[in-house]
């Protein structure tokens, strides 16, 4: 909890916010479409009311459901889960910085999840996971119901493990995705196993210049990125 506070004061000290009351929260959808499957979303939202214990999958959430938002020209964070990992995982850093201001959208990876792991280490999960938050931005800034609310130029991303390494692919960072890597040779990735027997990926990797601040922490697959790409 100590270093979700720092991460907390931090972006707060950048964008120069004051603590709002509580964090309101509430699930949304992507639809499936030309651009990929369906996503599932929770978003945490600056709230007026007093929070309350919720217990979602064992976790306890302190949050407010679909608590009207409160305030204008909030900034976005969107949070990317590690391996295997879903929406909740960071909660606790989501619902600190709804208090603080912001809104704050996590996503399910599709083919990464707790419930999902059909993909999980694949090289598609890899190539997705970062247009999977080029989508989730798309969505609320053009689709969500309090879209107006958010301020564009404000846009921060904190990624945890697979999510590090989708926040490093997203600001930038050119994951080098080919046979005969030095690391994959000892590697258990499935991803590894998949370039060495002769695949490419399906899709250029984007970064997506409107996130223009990140949290990376504990990126894995670290290794799929030379010092020469970042």
């Amino acid at each position: 909890m100590m270093r979700s506070t720092k991460f907390v004061f931090a972006i707060c000290f950048l964008f120069g916010l004051t603590a709002a009351k509580a964090a309101g929260v509430r699930n949304f959808d992507i639809p499936a479409g030309a651009t990929g499957p369906a996503i599932r979303l929770l978003v945490w939202t600056p709230c007026a009311e007093s929070p309350q214990e919720m217990d979602a999958r064992g976790a306890i959430f302190f949050a407010v459901p679909g608590c009207p938002v409160t305030g204008e020209k909030l900034p976005l964070i969107v949070i990317s889960h590690g391996r295997r990992g879903w929406f909740g995982g960071h909660h606790d850093t989501a619902a600190a910085l709804a208090d603080a201001g912001f809104v704050v959208a996590a996503l399910n990876h599709p083919g990464d999840t707790w419930r999902d792991t059909s993909r999980t280490d694949s090289l598609s999960v890899l190539v997705e996971r970062p247009a999977d938050i080029s989508r989730l931005i798309d969505y609320m800034l053009d689709g969500w119901p309090d879209a107006p609310r958010i301020d564009a130029q404000h846009i921060g991303l904190y990624g945890f493990s697979f999510g590090g390494y989708t926040g490093i692919a997203v600001i930038g960072g050119n994951p080098d995705l080919r046979k005969g890597l030095p690391n994959c040779a000892t590697s258990s990735l499935l991803a590894c196993k998949q370039l060495e027997s002769g695949e490419a990926p399906g899709q250029l990797i984007k970064p997506d210049p409107r996130v223009k601040a990140a949290v990376i922490v504990d990126p894995y697959p670290a290794f799929v990125f030379p010092e020469k790409n970042l």
